[in-house]
């Protein structure tokens, strides 16, 4: 009887647990859900995706430069005390200015982004030349494509400032957002097979 009594207690937290774990996977779907659906608006209207990726660049700058502030201020009296004062005056400032001038701030991270895909584009076809490593024909088409991704970028700038990083932006929500529906939906599963393969192995430790 006592052995009954610890095995039906075992069970029920079991399925408690089962319960609890089956709506933890549940919520991280939802919020993948609204991820991609984040993303896809962000695609449709990329213009506002770039103004809202710039304000919360902004308002991240902030935070981590009050964050700073605050250790810095704890930290008081140790050598690093003035150089994280600095470091996160810095970030208040950059916040403030991002904040302030959203489109300028967007028009010079396109054009870093552009000049980063140029460079790295021509390295990777330099390199595949020189080299010729068994990866020779994937790492030719990478840098292809950085350098031809650079240049268009280029020369529609400062108007390709408008769709660029906000279509960057939604694209990591996008896949994100399918990376969590992926987990949570797997996740479920998984615990509806445990949760039915658990009252077998039960009845079988019982017999």
């Amino acid at each position: 009887m006592a052995g009954r009594g610890r095995t039906g207690a075992g069970a029920s937290a079991g399925k408690s647990e089962g319960r609890r774990l089956r709506r933890g996977f549940g919520w991280l779907t939802v919020l993948g859900a609204v991820l991609v659906l984040g993303g896809i608006v962000g695609l449709v209207y990329t213009g506002v995706a770039t103004l809202t990726s710039m304000l919360l660049f902004g308002w991240l700058l902030l935070v981590g430069g009050l964050v700073g502030l605050l250790q810095a201020v704890q930290s008081r009296g140790s050598n690093f005390f003035w150089l994280g004062v600095v470091v996160a005056a810095l970030n208040l400032a950059a916040g403030v200015v991002v904040i302030r001038h959203p489109e300028s701030t967007a028009e010079a991270l396109t054009m870093f982004a552009a000049l980063l895909f140029l460079t790295g584009g021509v390295f990777r076809l330099a390199g595949s030349v020189v080299v010729r490593g068994p990866q020779f024909g994937w790492t030719l088409v990478q840098g292809a494509f950085g350098v031809l991704l650079g240049l268009f970028v280029l020369f529609d700038w400062p108007h390709s400032s408008l769709y660029v990083l906000g279509c960057f932006f939604s694209l990591a929500l996008l896949f994100d957002g399918l990376g969590l529906i992926a987990i949570g939906m797997g996740g479920r599963q998984m615990v509806n097979m445990v949760s039915a393969a658990t009252p077998g192995d039960q009845e079988g430790t019982h017999n």
